[in-house]
């Protein structure tokens, strides 16, 4: 092989490696920039399997009563219910049904559950039948399994909506009463209008509704600017017995502040209770705050204020429980949670009772 022929393959070799080399980096480069930012996480330790206490839960704490500022059971004791709140029942029904409830009892040891019933955006307005045989679901299964259950009216714009609110109140009381396991949620999220003159009106219409043929369980009452303005609900208060007010947070938007609103009006004398709480910022996407919701988890813990997370869905959020696909019958793999999931399926199991 002469000396030319030589250096001209190796020329040949050596720039076919660079090209190779430039199109590798160009096409990493290229990929950088669309990679989506990953969301930060720490470890969950596995929270061991529990001793079962040989009773269910509503068996265990009993009638639910508003005592001071604070949700009480059994002889008065302060009690903080932790769970799961399901998705607008029109766009995740498939999640409605008994082996989820029985899933979420057995293995995230959940005591309490909230039927979030859209009411409009082809909710209950639309659909009511359909909508209203969901929550049924929901609700019996909670009976069922001895957990308690949040029937919630999931609707921003209620004041407009009320005798549809009085119908749907009128027949859940009336069909439950005497069934310790339930809560009534007359008003998910009010808008930024007047608590005195609005909000607090309607709320008492549906108490009084529900009243009629249910006259211990518990009722649980949105207040202004989607469920954050509880001192201003503290300031002028519901007539009526076993009546709390709604706190709703989302970790990365509400922090300090809103837990010191939240701090007023419990020194001001009323019982909240979290029907909804998210782990990311308000949108229900983005980053999933661990810090900041485990700063929540001990205002909550110090304050024996029960919550339900949201949300029970695959839908592709960063607040969803479940990732795209995760079976509507329950019985969910680890590798089927999402990292907001398994943070608040620990947090559950770590300090919740396990019920049989």
């Amino acid at each position: 092989m002469n000396i030319d022929y030589s250096m001209n393959i190796f020329k040949i070799v050596f720039f076919s490696l660079l090209i190779s080399v430039t199109v590798v980096f160009c096409k990493k480069s290229d990929i950088a920039t669309t990679v989506t930012p990953i969301t930060p996480v720490k470890p969950v330790v596995p929270a061991p399997e529990k001793d079962m206490i040989n009773s269910t839960a509503v068996d265990y704490y009993g009638q639910l009563k508003v005592s001071g500022n604070r949700i009480t059971g059994k002889g008065d004791s302060a009690i903080q219910l932790r769970g799961m709140s399901f998705y607008w029942s029109q766009w995740m029904g498939k999640y409605y049904n008994a082996s989820v409830v029985k899933w979420l009892k057995d293995d995230w040891y959940c005591n309490v559950i909230r039927a979030a019933m859209a009411v409009d955006n082809g909710g209950y307005l639309t659909n009511p039948l359909v909508e209203k045989q969901k929550v049924f679901d929901l609700v019996d299964a909670a009976i069922a399994n001895g957990i308690y259950v949040i029937i919630d009216w999931h609707d921003s714009h209620a004041t407009d909506h009320l005798q549809d609110a009085k119908n749907f109140f009128g027949e859940m009381a009336k069909k439950y009463a005497g069934n310790p396991n339930i809560i009534y949620e007359p008003f998910n999220e009010p808008l930024q209008v007047p608590w005195s003159a609005i909000i607090k009106p309607y709320h008492q219409a549906i108490i009084d509704t529900i009243r009629h043929y249910d006259s211990n369980n518990l009722i649980v009452c949105g207040t202004p600017t989607w469920s954050q303005d509880v001192d201003v609900a503290a300031n002028d208060t519901l007539v009526g017995s076993n009546i709390a007010y709604t706190l709703h947070f989302y970790s990365g938007t509400h922090k300090q502040a809103l837990r010191d609103k939240a701090k007023i009006a419990l020194d001001k004398g009323i019982a909240l209770f979290v029907t909804e709480y998210g782990t990311t910022d308000a949108t229900g996407d983005w980053v999933v705050n661990q810090d900041e919701t485990n700063l929540w988890y001990n205002f909550l813990d110090t304050n024996k204020i029960s919550s339900c997370n949201w949300s029970i869905a695959d839908k592709a959020e960063s607040s969803a429980a479940l990732f795209s696909g995760s079976s509507p019958m329950g019985n969910w793999m680890s590798n089927q949670l999402t990292i907001s999931g398994t943070f608040v399926r620990q947090e559950i199991r770590n300090k919740n009772l396990r019920f049989k």
